[in-house]
């Protein structure tokens, strides 16, 4: 695959996106064989799950910091609906324990890297410190 990089692209580079991708890799392949009656609930999870990522990407291509930070809570709104959806299946029974345990895992690393994230830049709005041009 052609890596192709420009300043729209970047936050392929973000820690947070990539372990947001990593989550819902790792959340298809646990809801990938689903029983028919779940389809509708596994469908869930996968797009709360992707609306992390996805959100993260369109906040970071909006270049102004408010609604990048928009976005970002988005991102972090869509994370509870994942965490809510993933604690509910482990409740029910409709995943293992094991499975629970790693994509909990993964999450939690997503959800503080999402807040880390807000939080640094709400320190920069503070400061003034953004720059929305996209040449200095």
């Amino acid at each position: 695959m052609t890596e192709r990089k420009n300043i729209n692209r970047g936050y392929k580079t973000l820690r947070v996106w990539q372990d947001a991708i990593d989550l819902y890799v790792l959340t298809s392949r646990v809801f990938a064989n689903c029983p028919f009656e779940l389809k509708k609930s596994a469908s869930n999870i996968l797009d709360a799950c992707q609306s992390i990522s996805r959100n993260i990407a369109e906040g970071y291509c909006r270049r102004s910091l408010t609604e990048y930070l928009n976005f970002l809570n988005y991102s972090l709104s869509s994370s509870g609906e994942y965490h809510s959806c993933n604690y509910s299946f482990i409740k029910a029974g409709q995943i293992s324990e094991e499975e629970f345990e790693s994509l909990d895992s993964l999450h939690y690393k997503v959800e503080n890297g999402l807040i880390s994230l807000i939080e640094s830049l709400e320190k920069k709005l503070k400061e003034g410190n953004w720059d929305d041009r996209f040449i200095k």
